[in-house]
Formats: structure tokens, C-alpha cells, sequence
């Protein structure tokens, strides 16, 4: 019985074309450039939104203002360029000082309670054992509501007459205070409100550093006699100082551009106890009519802005 036998192949025939044969290097490279230039067209494409709104919205603006700072600026006709006189002007105002003065009060006040009040509520819901997730929602729930609504909400807590403070010192027989309509205590009374507002996002961004500390540092320091105070001290302190740090820099950017309370509670008073540097410029604009000094004020305070910012990326690139 004959077997079938393969037919044979020529030898003269080229082999057949195997799958993952190599090609030319230059095709290669040619397709992973296309792939590349694909991948970062799709990525900018994306992208181009925030880029214009950053444009239309941010940068824009900036510059605009920067260049009217050098103008005689009045809506409806043309600019005039008067050089730094408008910086000049804005220098000699007595308003300059008392705004500038205000809102480095407030700057400090504002690291003093409104630094200090969330870490150690931070480390307060980190040593809760039950409803720490309910502590931690009514924590951040001011962070929610809007800052207007915020700030008529104080405005009423510190009414001298009909006011929720002050009904409850004098239902337990304490001294009552003028609060806002004092110059002695208005401007501590709207750290107050900033802290109470803000210090949600602060206090749970202290929690996730405190819970990134390794135990085996507090069992140690609890072997060696430590107590509370001593841990905080030696462990929680030294864990989570560069934390610290750098929320005490957007603390001070922050403060220093305070402007919804002294504009909705106290309207810059009272004796000018609380106008601050952004709402002198909004006066500057809107009051005056004077928008060429309140661009020269809106770059004097862009370039004190710029400083902190500025140690601020560097101290992140250095932890980086």
C-alpha cells in the first residue's frame, strides 16, 4: 500500500512569510514616532480646555492688570499711561498702611488660632475609637457651605443685642462684647469665622499624615515612659513637620487675600479695623473708580504672593 508523500517544495522558492518578521530599523522608528505624536495629540487635545480657560480667565487678566497698573485707566475711554504714578499715589494713600497693617493682624492671628485649632482637633478624632467617620463629616461640613452664607451666618452669631453669643453669656452670667462693631475685637472676630469655615480640608489633611506615622514609634516611646504630651512632642511633631509646613505657607496665601468677611460682616470697619489689602483694592475699583491704583495694589500684593509661592514649590521639589 503506497503512502502519500508531502509534495516538495522548490528550492529555488523564497520561504513563506512567518508572523513577527523583522522589518527595516527605519520603519520601526518611523512607527513609534507616529505612535508617540498619536498619544500627545490626544493627550493635548484634552488638555486645550483648561489651557484656555487658564488663558482666558487667569492669565489674561493678570497681565491686563499688570499693564493698567501703568495707565490712567477710565471705562469708556482711552488709557493714558502715566508710568508708577498710579504706585506712587497708592503709597501715599493713609488707607495703604491701615490695609497692609490689617491684613498682616489678620495673617497672624489666623496661623495662631487658625493653624493651631485643627491640628489639635486632627490629633483629637485621630485617637477616637467610635463615630470617628460622623466626627470627621461634621468637621468638613462648614468647608460646604458657601462662604457668603458662612459669613451672614457669624454676622447674626455676633449681633450685641439678639445675637447667638451673646445670649449664651448672658445666660450664664458672663460679660457680653460688642464683637464686630468693636475695632478692638473685630478683626479677631473675623479670624473666628475664616478658622471655623476653613479648617475642615486642614483638619483631614492632618488626619491622613497622622495616620501615615508608623506605630512602632508610639509603642517605642510608650516603652520608654513617654506620655501623651511627650509622644506629640518627640513623634507626631517631628513626623509630620514638613505637613506643617507646607500648610502653613498656603495658610499665610490665603490669608492674606481675605475678602468675603470684611466685605460681607464688617464692610471694612469698623474705623477701618478690618479693611484689608483685597478690599481696599476692591474700593480702589468699584468705590473710587480708581482702577489704575487698584491694579498698582493688585501688583504689590501678586509679588509678595509670588515669594511664598515660590518657597513653596521649592521646598516641595526639595521633599520631591
Amino acid at each position: 500500500m503506497k503512502t502519500a508523500q508531502a509534495p516538495q517544495r522548490s528550492a529555488a522558492a523564497p520561504p513563506p512569510a512567518t508572523k513577527g518578521a523583522a522589518r527595516p530599523a527605519g520603519h520601526g522608528r518611523a512607527d513609534r514616532l507616529r505612535r508617540t505624536l498619536v498619544h500627545n495629540l490626544r493627550a493635548y487635545a484634552f488638555l486645550i480646555g483648561g489651557i484656555v480657560c487658564f488663558a482666558v480667565f487667569s492669565w489674561y487678566p493678570a497681565i491686563r492688570a499688570i499693564i493698567i497698573s501703568f495707565q490712567k485707566y477710565i471705562p469708556g475711554s482711552d488709557p493714558e499711561w502715566v508710568g508708577f504714578d498710579n504706585f506712587t499715589a497708592v503709597f501715599h494713600d493713609p488707607e495703604f498702611a491701615t490695609a497692609w497693617k490689617n491684613t498682616a493682624m489678620f495673617t497672624v492671628f489666623a496661623l495662631v488660632i487658625g493653624f493651631a485649632v485643627p491640628f489639635l482637633m486632627a490629633l483629637v478624632l485621630n485617637e477616637l475609637r467610635h463615630a470617628k467617620s460622623f466626627f470627621r463629616i461634621v468637621v468638613y461640613l462648614p468647608v460646604m457651605i458657601p462662604p457668603v452664607v458662612s459669613a451672614l451666618l457669624w454676622k447674626w452669631f455676633y449681633d450685641p443685642d439678639a445675637g447667638l453669643i451673646n445670649e449664651v453669656l448672658r445666660f450664664l452670667h458672663l460679660p457680653t462684647s460688642d464683637w464686630i462693631f468693636s475695632a478692638d475685637t473685630a478683626l479677631v472676630s473675623l479670624v473666628l469665622v475664616s478658622t471655623w469655615a476653613n479648617m475642615g480640608g486642614t483638619v483631614l489633611i492632618y488626619l491622613a499624615a497622622l495616620q501615615g506615622i508608623p506605630g512602632e514609634l508610639y509603642e517605642a516611646a510608650e516603652l520608654d515612659g513617654a506620655n501623651i504630651f511627650q509622644r506629640v512632642r518627640h513623634v507626631t511633631i517631628p513626623q509630620t513637620r514638613f505637613v506643617m509646613l507646607m500648610l502653613m505657607l498656603l495658610q499665610i496665601i490665603a490669608t492674606m487675600q481675605v475678602f468675603t468677611e470684611p466685605f460681607v460682616i464688617t464692610g471694612g470697619g469698623p474705623e477701618a479695623s478690618t479693611t484689608t489689602v483685597l478690599y481696599l483694592i476692591y474700593k480702589y475699583a468699584f468705590s473710587y473708580q480708581n482702577f489704575g491704583g487698584a491694579c498698582a495694589l493688585s501688583a504689590m500684593l501678586l509679588v509678595l504672593l509670588s515669594l511664598f509661592s515660590a518657597v513653596y514649590l521649592w521646598l516641595t521639589r526639595t521633599k520631591d
